[in-house]
């Protein structure tokens, strides 16, 4: 329905299509954000860049691990595409979006305003008066698919942690009582707090990576030699 709806708009708006961009590409790399706070500008675009597709993070990897694949190479290939359908085609059609729609959006504001949802909602609204509507239901399973994940992940490691199902009514009840907490705390608190886990996660993670890179190049390499050498069957 998302993707959808951002395509309709973008097919129906085209032609501004360069210019949203040429707006991309110079207000990322103009004067003012390179002297006027480039590393804070970094900062935040590679923390709502991991927030949106998990890379580095290793909670991935959890899911990918319990495909069903006699090549684990293969499956980290395809690991490697989720990033950047999240984020390079997805957020990159949002922005479009708001770029497009910015003189008919009455939240649209240079430089600061309301961001979020409420700012893409009111972008698709100017265009498909009755799309908010859709959009709060698809945020809604944004949400709920986000958290159906995450309780898998932390499930994933309460168990090998804890070597057993016996305490798992204990994470459970943490899970539903931060569910509970982040329901009633404003979103700052709860994308600050999102954002310090995702980072107590990822530091770990991306060194336990690079102890791992001589294995992973060594299986890399064999893949690689029979794949050239056509030893998989195609169906």
């Amino acid at each position: 329905l998302y993707v959808s709806a951002s395509l309709f708009i973008i097919i129906l708006n085209i032609t501004k299509l360069p210019m949203v961009i040429s707006t991309i590409i110079s207000e990322a790399f103009s004067p003012l954000a390179m002297y006027g706070g480039f590393i804070g500008v970094l900062v935040t675009g590679i923390k709502r860049a991991v927030f949106s597709n998990e890379g580095g993070v290793g909670s991935a990897s959890i899911a990918h691990s319990a495909a069903k694949t006699d090549e684990p190479v293969r499956e980290g290939i395809v690991a490697m595409i989720g990033p950047f359908i999240d984020t390079i085609i997805v957020c990159f059609m949002t922005a479009s979006v708001i770029l497009i729609t910015a003189d008919a959006n009455p939240l649209y504001k240079v430089g600061g305003g309301i961001n979020g949802a409420e700012l893409t909602s009111a972008a698709f609204g100017s265009v498909i008066s009755w799309f908010p509507y859709i959009l709060s239901i698809v945020v809604f399973l944004f949400s709920y698919s986000t958290m159906i994940s995450w309780y898998y992940y932390g499930e994933k490691g309460w168990r090998y942690l804890s070597s057993g199902t016996s305490s798992l009514v204990i994470y459970k009840t943490i899970f539903l009582s931060c569910i509970f907490i982040g329901s009633v705390s404003s979103l700052s608190n709860v994308i600050d707090f999102s954002d310090m886990m995702i980072l107590s996660c990822a530091v770990p993670n991306i060194i336990g990576a690079f102890f791992l890179l001589p294995k992973l190049k060594t299986h890399l390499n064999d893949y690689w030699s029979r794949y050239q050498e056509g030893k998989f069957q195609i169906y």
